[in-house]
């Protein structure tokens, strides 16, 4: 291995088979991290049945993974800015693959959700450094391409969740759904060893008790919107919320004046950087207020069976992989505030046409409005995760990937939250709700996006 690369080191891209090695190498990795969230959302009533435990209590096995995800993420990219990005993402590929290995042989929930939070922990490695990986991989004028190429892998991944899932389940038990990360995570693991570039690193120590007070203040902030969601205890709630409030505060404090703080105040206070990160969790609060109830508006209210109601969802991943190729030559030739604007404004659309339908809609009906509102959040992603990366300086690429993320994982879970909220409050109608509150904040994200093109 070749030594580490200054930091002031020149660098744009690889070319010809080592660009498409490294590349593959973060695609499946990606592909590995998402595609196991997906399928476990998929399988939660048949785990949940066989380890004899209730609905609501077999969620930890879908929460553990997103929390110790979310916690672990920032920490996780600043240490990939000082081992190296290639390092980091090998290391989550092998404690990814150990932790699969646990799930498949746990047998109660506690088992279970602790091997989960671990696979969770693998996946943040993964997910902390993949856009970094992707800025040293593609040469500048085309990074837009590698992003979308990205995002194109997680849509793919969660398009085939579904489908793997109902697979593997109908010719063996559930604990084969971790058993084939196997096969998955070792080509991955082989293609990180030899395929990943080396990229700069950064000196200096490691932000120990920053890491403490963004884990407590994060793992505060979200167990108490969970409470308050699932109306589980107002005490423990607003306790836990106070909790994390009080940890962001000392840790924005304690990161002041840092040349390279954990919590990365230096980029946020980047406007282009800020609008970006703002944007990007907005609308992903906006797409789950359409994933979580779309099913039980399709099965529940318009009488479709569960097979009818994953075909019918397929647009939305569908449309995102078809205007993937598209939208990375755009992200190359158009700003986020063009594309982004355009690609929120059409999700949001398709969302109203959703709330719109007439009582008893034909397939096709459902199904085009769904692939609209796809195809916007295809044009949406890159462009936007695009702005993110190229407004931070080359030594915090590790900071910035981590925040894609970070947008994306605290959109989903805060969305997700609120989803839960809405259907407690609601009585009748509650999908049209969602749906109406869906194209809201899709709305909402494109002005804020809109509002970059000042500059």
């Amino acid at each position: 291995m070749s030594a580490c690369l200054p930091v002031s080191t020149p660098h744009d891209g690889l070319f010809g088979a080592a660009r498409h090695r490294a590349m593959f190498a973060v695609a499946l990795s990606v592909l590995l991290s998402v595609l196991d969230y997906a399928v476990v959302n998929v399988a939660l009533p048949t785990i949940a049945h066989n380890i004899h435990t209730t609905a609501s209590a077999a969620i930890w096995v879908v929460n553990a993974y997103q929390l110790a995800s979310l916690i672990s993420l920032l920490p996780l990219a600043a240490l990939g800015d000082r081992i190296g990005h290639a390092q980091m993402c090998r290391f989550g590929l092998v404690l990814f693959i150990i932790a699969s290995v646990l799930c498949a042989l746990s047998r109660t929930l506690p088992e279970l959700a602790a091997a989960r939070a671990l696979q969770g922990f693998g996946g943040a490695c993964i997910m902390s450094v993949n856009a970094a990986l992707v800025r040293f991989i593609y040469p500048a004028a085309i990074l837009g391409r590698g992003i979308a190429l990205n995002g194109l892998v997680v849509a793919l991944g969660v398009a085939l969740g579904p489908t793997i899932a109902a697979l593997v389940l109908s010719v063996a038990t559930w604990q084969w759904l971790f058993l084939i990360n196997l096969p998955l995570g070792g080509a991955a693991l082989y293609y990180a060893v030899t395929a990943l570039p080396v990229t700069p690193r950064l000196g200096g120590g490691f932000d120990y008790l920053g890491t403490i007070l963004l884990a407590a203040g994060l793992g505060g902030f979200i167990i108490g919107l969970d409470s308050f969601a699932h109306s589980s205890g107002i005490a423990l709630a607003m306790l836990s919320l106070a909790t994390g409030a009080l940890c962001l505060f000392a840790l924005v404090r304690w990161q002041i004046g840092r040349s390279d703080p954990l919590l990365p105040i230096d980029l946020l206070a980047r406007r282009g950087f800020r609008m970006a990160f703002i944007t990007g969790f907005f609308g992903f609060v906006g797409s789950n207020f359409f994933i979580i109830p779309m099913p039980f508006m399709l099965m529940d209210v318009l009488h479709r069976g569960p097979v009818a109601t994953g075909l019918l969802i397929t647009p939305w991943p569908l449309a995102i992989v078809m205007v993937a190729p598209l939208v990375g030559r755009l992200a190359d030739r158009f700003p986020a505030a063009t594309l982004s604007t355009l690609g929120l404004a059409l999700t949001g659309t398709g969302f109203l046409l959703l709330r719109l339908m007439p009582a008893s809609p034909g397939d096709f009906d459902i199904a085009w409005r769904i692939a609209v509102a796809g195809s916007g959040f295809g044009l949406f992603q890159p462009p936007n995760n695009k702005a993110m990366i190229t407004t931070a300086p080359a030594h915090r690429t590790g900071a910035a990937s981590g925040m894609i993320s970070v947008a994306r994982l605290l959109g989903q879970t805060v969305g997700g939250m609120l989803v839960a909220l809405t259907l407690g409050l609601v009585v009748h109608g509650a999908a049209n709700e969602c749906l109406a509150l869906a194209s809201g904040f899709a709305f909402l994200a494109a002005i804020l996006s809109a509002s970059r093109a000042r500059k």
